[in-house]
């Protein structure tokens, strides 16, 4: 990673002094983790580093080997409008190397190669969540009864989403469009697409802000991807770009391009494998299964929102394609390189994309979809582990940070069959056990 200028504090809002300053990274699940420092010691963050104890963070250090330097990127540094406090994001070193397993740095040296090529990669979020009332069990209590685009008496949350709009941009993020979702208490706020590196960002600020207002409210905000058995999931389609300079690589005379194309057949081919990382939870495939539209068929079409790869009607330099079947669970930096990875990896070996289709593919025959080569995403954690064990273009891009994805994630599986089998739960079940809501409610 280049050495970046440091433009210290901006933008500082004078009439409030900032006494500490929060430094943001995530673990391997990407769940924010951090620590606080007096701002007098912002400078030093920036320039030598922080050290703290790796050894209890998800998918870091061993105890014996746990010694790690924070440093601060000060192109992320945004003040908290409702504290005395701001917020950094960062990079992580080890023995005065970049950190093999921070996950932001990995991400940051695959967008600096294609960048050495000329190549800019955007992308475009829209994470799902629910506002909940709890009573101190598991039992969550619905605070509104609206449905899609319901608005005025339904949307109980309406006031608390433009609070959650008007706070977004001082951590550098563009509202765009609010609305109510399909589930009772279900919402989405999307923001402007940006690079990568951003929107791997600000995907971790929007959750953070979410989750913050709706305490502020009394309300319990999460992203958990099938939080309630028999309503929709929260999924996180995303809106994927390649640009060179200001020409959209994705734009062709009569839509997308061939580049295009074969970005998608690229993400198609490794799409079981990708599945650990855009839906690393057991509680994923909950979510995953044929109803209120959650792709499970390994296919593309143009306005089809039953295929996993759509492309949105709008062309021209807003051509891009949506990815629909990732969730808000997943770590976006992981997700996002493997993504990333796997389309150029279409681009650059020229593959078709294959399973085109432009019906509803859940009211096909089984006989149907095989004729037409529609694949299917793996059914369960395991599964998907198992299909990324085998794509060696994958663990290629996490490099040293797969054995630890994959060991944590399989202790993961391992302790959620255990519970399953403790307490006589069929280890095939759809509904949502409280063992996942102790582990994913608060993701």
């Amino acid at each position: 990673m280049s050495e970046i200028s440091i433009p210290l504090i901006q933008k500082l809002d004078s009439k409030k002094e900032l006494k500490f300053i929060q430094l943001i990274f995530v673990d391997i699940n990407g769940i924010p983790k951090g620590m606080e420092i007096p701002m007098t010691r912002y400078e030093e963050a920036v320039k030598e580093g922080i050290a703290f104890d790796g050894s209890s963070i998800s998918g870091f250090q061993e105890i014996e080997d746990s010694d790690l330097i924070f440093k601060a990127d000060p192109s992320t540094f945004a003040e908290v409008p409702w504290e005395r406090v701001a917020r950094v994001y960062g990079y992580i070193y080890k023995d005065k190397e970049p950190y093999w397993a921070d996950s932001r740095a990995i991400l940051k040296n695959l967008l600096d190669e294609l960048g050495e090529r000329g190549i800019s990669a955007y992308i475009g979020p829209e994470p799902e969540f629910y506002f909940f009332k709890r009573n101190g069990s598991w039992e969550l209590h619905l605070p509104d009864v609206g449905g899609y685009f319901d608005i005025i008496n339904l949307d109980k949350a309406r006031d608390i989403k433009r609070e959650i709009a008007l706070y977004m941009p001082y951590f550098g993020l563009i509202p765009e469009v609010l609305h109510h979702e399909v589930g009772r208490a279900q919402h989405e706020i999307d923001f402007r697409f940006d690079n990568a590196l951003k929107t791997a960002d600000n995907i971790i600020s929007f959750k953070y802000i979410v989750k913050a207002v709706g305490e502020m409210h009394g309300l319990y905000a999460t992203f958990m991807p099938k939080p309630v058995y028999g309503m929709p999931g929260n999924g996180m389609h995303l809106h994927i770009s390649l640009w060179e300079g200001d020409k959209n690589l994705f734009m062709g005379e009569k839509g997308i391009s061939k580049t295009a194309m074969y970005f998608i057949g690229g993400i198609l081919e490794h799409a079981r494998a990708l599945t650990a990382l855009t839906n690393p939870t057991v509680n994923s495939y909950k979510r995953l299964v044929p109803d209120y539209e959650a792709p499970v068929y390994i296919s593309w079409g143009y306005g089809n929102r039953s295929a996993l790869i759509r492309i949105p009607a709008s062309w021209g330099k807003g051509a891009r394609i949506e990815y629909r079947c990732p969730d808000p669970s997943a770590n976006p930096y992981l997700a996002f390189t493997a993504i990333l990875k796997a389309g150029i990896d279409g681009i650059e070996n020229e593959i078709e994309p294959s399973a085109y289709v432009e019906e509803n593919v859940y009211e096909m025959s089984e006989k149907a979809r095989e004729e037409l080569g529609i694949g299917t995403l793996p059914e369960n954690l395991k599964e998907a582990l198992r299909e990324l064990k085998k794509d060696k273009l994958l663990k290629r891009a996490l490099g040293k940070a797969y054995r630890n994805f994959a060991s944590y994630k399989e202790k993961e599986w391992a302790d959620y069959i255990k519970y399953v089998d403790e307490n006589g739960i069929p280890r095939d079940t759809k509904k949502v056990t409280e063992w996942e809501l102790e582990r994913y409610f608060y993701f």
